[in-house]
């Protein structure tokens, strides 16, 4: 499956649970993301029964939490730096494609498209946000956000 093109959100990909340390509701995450992006230490003790949702909240350093039990993963349990939780300018913003903060603002500086690039890469069929991207799911909205951001700034 694509993971970048639109889908029914019926059914699991829906629920929405809050962060048992911020309260900030978060989106589901598929399993394989954490299997892919929790370190070692951490992922001996997630268990693939529960579902888990992605909290968003900058200030939190909780990822992941799962939605039916008191799991719950951290900015340190992960392989990456989380770009929600980490404003560093070589976090990645596109994790499939390795553009990080610095690289987008060079490429927007220079006349470049990198939401374009980005596009081309993902209908080709490469991209594979659900095992790359901490959220889960596809980068682009945060990556037409953070081009917003350095275009008004």
């Amino acid at each position: 499956m694509d993971c970048c093109a639109p889908t029914n959100r019926e059914g699991r990909g829906t629920n929405r649970t809050s962060c048992p340390h911020c309260g900030k509701n978060g989106r589901h995450v598929p399993l394989i993301t954490l299997k892919s992006l929790l370190k070692p230490a951490a992922l001996a003790t997630l268990d693939p029964e529960c579902d888990y949702a992605f909290c968003p909240n900058p200030s939190c350093e909780t990822v992941y939490f799962a939605s039916d039990g008191p799991l719950t993963f951290a900015v340190g349990d992960l392989k990456v730096p989380v770009f929600q939780k980490d404003s560093g300018m070589d976090v990645p913003v596109c994790y499939c494609f390795d553009w990080t903060r610095e690289r987008i603002v060079q490429a927007v500086r220079h006349g470049g498209e990198p939401l374009q690039e980005i596009k081309a890469q993902v209908q080709a069929g490469r991209c594979s946000c659900e095992v790359n991207n901490p959220q889960g799911a596809c980068c682009m909205g945060n990556v037409a956000e953070f081009i917003r951001q350095v275009s008004s700034s």
